[in-house]
């Protein structure tokens, strides 16, 4: 089976959130540093909102945070573009009948949002959402669960996904792991491919 990551894996949607934490943190007078884009960007949406005023001491609560994240990255969803190579290589795996689900930390409507303006919704089993786990993806037992909904061992699975660090999470539950080159990460590199069983620089490798 096939398991898919959404940011920076099928959409082109890493740079969005930085453009939303530099206009977060400007509205606020305060500048990103790499610690704090390296802990938001592996970070499920609550998590990252509690470190955001505890890194800052911002007199917001998270949930005044992730409304502002929201508010600033919910249009930008109805646009994100798929990254090259993906549509098709999704489109082979549903003409093969090869089982497919999502695994992701993005917040459920801007996904669900992406996922209908590429008319992707029935591409897919299920959609696991870490967020709704109260689970970071780093965490091996976000994998786990997901092969248990699915009725799936995680030895029959294989996991696209640009997050080193869920990389190496998806290997210790016992996955398959194909990394996937996004920008954001560009840094990264030899930790994605220490972590995955293959590294790509898009789908097109795939087709």
């Amino acid at each position: 089976m096939k398991l898919f990551d959404l940011d920076g894996t099928l959409i082109d949607s890493n740079g969005i959130w930085v453009d939303v934490d530099l206009r977060f943190l400007g509205r606020h007078g305060l500048t990103p540093t790499e610690e704090y884009t390296y802990a938001v960007g592996h970070s499920i949406f609550p998590v990252a909102a509690e470190f955001t005023r505890d890194y800052y001491g911002l007199d917001l609560t998270p949930e005044e945070i992730m409304e502002e994240w929201l508010s600033m990255a919910g249009d930008a969803y109805a646009h994100v573009p798929m990254k090259e190579g993906a549509r098709d290589y999704l489109s082979r795996c549903a003409r093969g009948g090869e089982r497919m689900a999502i695994v992701t930390a993005c917040v459920p409507a801007l996904c669900r949002t992406a996922l209908e303006r590429h008319g992707l919704t029935d591409c897919f089993e299920e959609i696991v959402f870490a967020q709704e786990l109260g689970l970071e993806k780093r965490d091996p037992q976000v994998y786990r669960i997901a092969t248990e909904r699915l009725r799936v061992s995680p030895g029959d699975c294989t996991l696209y996904e640009d997050a080193p660090s869920n990389c190496a999470a998806a290997r210790l539950a016992g996955m398959t792991v194909v990394g996937v080159y996004d920008a954001f990460y560009d840094s990264y590199q030899e930790e994605m491919r220490k972590n995955s069983d293959r590294y790509i620089r898009s789908f097109t490798e795939l087709l």
